[in-house]
């Protein structure tokens, strides 16, 4: 994920936000509930969360999208905050306060894991989550009879879906490597205090590199909507502007508030 350059590298948790997922069985989880309802606390160690392609036409209008790279893997990623251990979307009471949140975020705290063959899936949960309950709160995973809920079977489906979503992104993300499309980027901030933040350790499509390419490759491109959905990548950048302005929002609500309690 982006890295703030003065920060050092955090050690990251399981996928980024679990702090520990672990299989559901009716006997662990027979009398488990999820008050969903009450909020979208995160980790506090991350500062972006993968993307999948079919989101783009959503996540592109709020969002700043950018792209991760590992070795054998391209990741999309939504920018959440400008420095590690922040994200800027959410408000006092832990309530999202974009339009559109990220299938990542709205999974949480459910996962799926792959068997060592990847030949079997097997539903897991985040115990340590807010949401997650034994009052039965909202939501049970199972019922008196220990079959899964409408609800559990809700999760199994978005999860699929999900999964699926995922691969896909995988082969665009692998694409646009081959391709050579890609160039390393940083986003700059300077804060009233005198303080710059840099953003860095992530890349975008090279507009040029696009462009200088043969034109039966872009129409080829536009055939499979990637093309599409590089535009609307490029087009996500100009919302680091609105990332600008919720970090100066945050600090000085920050600020106020540690006036307020001083007094």
């Amino acid at each position: 994920m982006p890295r703030p350059s003065e920060d050092p590298p955090k050690t990251a948790k399981q996928l980024l936000i679990y702090e520990s997922a672990v299989p559901v069985t009716v006997a662990d989880h027979g009398s488990l509930s999820l008050d969903t309802a009450s909020n979208h606390t995160l980790s506090a160690d991350i500062n972006a969360v993968p993307l999948m392609a079919v989101e783009l036409p959503h996540a592109a209008a709020e969002y700043a999208i950018v792209f991760t790279a590992t070795e054998d893997d391209v990741i999309r990623a939504a920018v959440l905050g400008m420095r590690n251990e922040q994200y800027l979307f959410l408000d006092r009471n832990q309530q999202w306060q974009s339009k559109y949140i990220p299938a990542f975020i709205r999974r949480y705290p459910f996962v799926f894991a792959a068997s060592s063959d990847g030949q079997r899936l097997t539903l897991c949960i985040d115990e340590t989550h807010p949401v997650v309950n034994r009052d039965g709160r909202r939501m049970r995973l199972f019922g008196d009879e220990g079959k899964p809920t409408e609800f559990t079977d809700q999760v199994l489906k978005f999860l699929s879906d999900y999964q699926t979503q995922f691969e896909r992104t995988r082969l665009i993300g692998r694409l646009l490597k081959e391709l050579n499309l890609l160039e390393p980027m940083q986003a700059d901030i300077n804060t009233p205090t005198g303080e710059k933040l840099t953003l860095s350790q992530f890349h975008a499509v090279s507009r040029k590199k696009l462009h200088s390419f043969a034109p039966e490759k872009p129409a080829s491109l536009a055939t499979t909507d990637e093309l599409e959905l590089i535009y609307r990548h490029l087009y996500s950048t100009q919302n680091f502007d609105d990332l600008k302005d919720k970090l100066l929002s945050s600090m000085a609500t920050s600020e106020e508030t540690g006036a307020a309690a001083s007094r």
